[in-house]
């Protein structure tokens, strides 16, 4: 059943994103490199948008 208590013979399953949010490497990495993969699309998009110079 669902409410079963927690048995000592199995280990506690940790919930994804509190390993995430545990781990303070992982957030410096996410914190670093999704503001630069945003900054180098958002600069693409700009390049992509300039007028031909003739």
């Amino acid at each position: 059943m669902a409410d079963e208590p927690h048995t000592e013979g199995e280990p506690e399953r940790i919930p994804f994103w509190q390993r995430v949010t545990d781990n303070p490497f992982l957030l410096l990495f996410i914190g670093v490199v999704m503001p630069a993969v945003f900054y180098i699309l958002w600069g693409v998009m700009e390049i992509a948008n300039l007028p031909i110079a003739e």
